[in-house]
């Protein structure tokens, strides 16, 4: 009897993003009004295989790739294939917290309903989203990161796209962004309310497009911490590149993984904080 070795079809995804801002009148310190733009935080309502799971807070730019994302980061699925849809719908609720938007996620075997553990809960807007389900560090050997390096050049131009990317943040603050570069060149942007939430798009979106992190990096405004570094090195992703610092269970982390951590990255200033070898200096740069 022969396998039958087709590959599965790429899950079949939404495309709902919302509006990210919301215009509204305030008063100024001379009490006179104006108006300003606020990041438009949603609650979205995750359902997998119509059990619910958590409800994330969030933006709303991609969510379907920030769905995706989560079950792979958090170890729920170990492929996007295990997914048949995505569909995200805002208008049960128009994405107020009250009466959030929904994601509802269809996989092939119906895993959910054969004894996955789950529980429904809230992850909120806090830099730290922590482990929902498991200790993500307990299974951090097991992660052989690829050689690769970056020059100091590479890592000035790609803190000047940053500087330079048309962001939310510029226009009413609030948000945290995540990038993932080639070289200098920026593959994708996304800025959330989370930097969880930014990084768990941007590991949907590498995998429903097949990206191998291997000659990637990874960029945050938001501090390395162990999740974030954790995240980094599953995505596969050698570098990562902070413009504020580590924390001290994060800089454990990158150094047992061997992941180069780069933080306080502005114009022309960072600090390397592990793998230094992955960093090919460029002093006559500074």
């Amino acid at each position: 009897m022969s396998l039958n070795l087709t590959p599965q079809p790429k899950p079949r995804l939404t495309q709902a993003t919302a509006e990210l801002t919301r215009q509204i009148e305030v008063k100024d310190e001379f009490g006179h009004a104006c108006q300003v733009h606020i990041p438009a935080e949603r609650a979205l309502t995750v359902y997998l295989d119509k059990k619910e799971l958590v409800t994330l807070m969030t933006l709303g730019a991609s969510p379907e790739f920030l769905v995706l994302g989560f079950l792979l980061n958090q170890r729920l699925i170990r492929s996007v294939d295990e997914i048949e849809s995505v569909t995200v719908d805002w208008s049960l609720g128009e994405g107020e917290l009250g009466q959030p938007g929904v994601a509802a996620i269809k996989t092939r075997q119906g895993m959910s309903q054969s004894g996955l553990k789950t529980a429904a809960r809230v992850v909120t807007t806090g830099c730290g989203q922590g482990s929902v389900f498991g200790d993500l560090v307990s299974d951090i050997d097991a992660i052989a990161l690829p050689e690769a390096h970056i020059t100091q050049a590479t890592l000035y131009a790609i803190v000047n796209a940053i500087r330079l990317q048309e962001t939310t943040y510029k226009s009413s603050g609030s948000v945290h962004g995540c990038a993932l570069f080639q070289g200098e060149q920026m593959l994708m942007f996304i800025e959330d309310v989370g930097r969880h939430n930014a990084v768990d798009t941007i590991a949907g979106w590498m995998a429903m497009n097949d990206i191998s992190g291997a000659d990637k990096v990874f960029y945050t405004t938001g501090r390395l911490t162990s999740e974030m570094v954790i995240k980094s090195a599953q995505m596969g992703v050698p570098i990562a590149v902070s413009r504020s610092g580590i924390t001290q269970m994060g800089l454990e982390v990158a150094e047992r993984v061997g992941l180069c951590a780069i933080g306080r990255a502005t114009n022309k200033r960072f600090l390397c904080f592990s793998a230094a070898h992955r960093m090919q200096w460029q002093p006559e740069l500074t």
